[in-house]
C-alpha cells in the first residue's frame, strides 16, 4: 500500500492499479465524504481491464488515512491540520505523483460526492493540469443549487436505517452502515464550518483560455440524488459552459438516488462512464 506525508505532516495513503497491456491513460478517483477507496473496487477493475492506469487514495480523516491520523474511528472524517485545503492540497501532490511517474499519459479526475466538490476546486486551481473530468453525483456549489434539507428526509420513516438515500440498494446500504471505515456523518458536521464554508464557489470564468485546452467534462447524477439532484447538475453543466468556455460538456441522468455507482443501474452508468473516456482517448 502506496503512501506519502503531505505538506502538513499527514500520511497519506492511496492505491495504484496497473492495467495487463499499455496503458492508454491515468484515472485519479476521488471518493466522497465519509468513506474510502476501497468502494469503488468495481469501477477501478473496469477502468484497468480497459487500460488505465488507476490512483485512488483514501482522503485526509477518512480510511485508512483517517485511521493513522487519529488511532480510532471516533476522530475519523476531521480533516486535520490545513483543513479543507489541505485535503485539497494533498489530492493535488497525488495528481503531481501521477504526472511524475508516468509523464506521457493524459491524466482524467473521476470524482463522487464531495470527491466532485474537491474536483471542481482543483481544476479551478490548477487549470489545464487535468485533461478530462468525470462528476458523479455532483451539484453545483452554489445556495440554492445544493438541498438545505437532510439528505433522507424523503425517505425518513419510523423504519428508516437513515441512509436509504445513497442507494435505492437495500444491501448498499446495509453494507455502508457495516463498514468499519464508512460513516454517514452529515457533510457539514464531517467538515466543521470553516471547511464547510469552502465547498461554495462556481466553476472559474475564462478556464478554457487558461487551461490552454478544452477540457472535456462528463456530469452523472441519480434522478432522485438529493444533494442537487438533475436541476443542479444542468447549472453546473451552463456553468461550465458560459463561465468557463468548455464546449464537450456531457451530462447523463439516471433512475436511482446519490451513488449511482452503486445502485440498480450501476453497470450502465459504468459502461457510458467507459464509453465516454473511450470516445475521447
Amino acid at each position: 500500500m502506496p503512501e506519502f506525508i503531505d505538506r502538513h505532516g499527514v500520511t497519506i495513503f492511496y492505491d495504484r492499479y496497473e492495467p495487463a497491456g499499455s496503458p492508454r491513460g491515468i484515472a485519479q478517483i476521488l471518493h466522497g465524504v465519509g468513506e474510502h477507496a476501497g468502494r469503488y473496487r468495481a469501477l477501478i477493475d473496469e477502468l484497468t481491464a480497459n487500460g488505465w492506469i488507476v490512483y485512488a487514495d483514501d482522503h485526509r480523516g477518512h480510511g485508512r488515512t483517517g485511521m493513522k491520523q487519529y488511532g480510532t474511528v471516533d476522530r475519523a472524517f476531521r480533516l486535520g491540520p490545513g483543513g479543507h485545503r489541505g485535503a485539497e492540497d494533498a489530492i493535488w501532490q497525488l495528481t503531481q505523483i501521477a504526472r511524475d511517474e508516468h509523464p506521457e499519459l493524459p491524466l482524467v479526475l473521476i470524482a463522487h460526492s464531495w470527491g466532485s466538490f474537491l474536483a471542481q476546486i482543483l481544476l479551478n486551481s490548477h487549470p489545464g493540469a487535468y485533461d478530462a473530468a468525470v462528476l458523479v453525483g455532483t451539484a453545483l456549489r452554489w445556495p440554492g443549487s445544493l438541498t438545505a434539507t437532510p439528505l433522507n428526509a424523503r425517505w425518513n420513516t419510523p423504519d428508516a436505517r437513515g441512509n436509504e438515500w445513497i442507494s435505492e440498494d437495500v444491501d448498499v446500504q446495509i453494507a455502508a452502515l457495516e463498514d468499519p471505515l464508512a460513516s454517514q456523518m452529515p457533510l457539514a458536521i464531517a467538515l466543521g464550518p470553516a471547511s464547510g464554508l469552502r465547498i461554495y464557489g462556481r466553476p472559474a470564468r475564462g478556464l478554457r483560455e487558461m487551461a490552454g485546452i478544452d477540457v472535456p467534462i462528463l456530469l452523472m447524477v441519480g434522478r432522485d440524488d438529493p444533494v442537487g439532484g438533475p436541476v443542479s447538475v444542468h447549472r453546473l453543466a451552463d456553468a461550465y459552459r458560459k463561465r468557463s468556455g468548455f464546449s464537450d460538456v456531457t451530462t447523463h441522468v439516471y433512475d436511482g438516488r446519490h451513488e449511482i455507482l452503486n445502485g440498480f443501474q450501476q453497470e450502465q452508468v459504468r459502461a457510458d462512464l467507459l464509453g465516454w473516456l473511450g470516445q475521447r482517448f
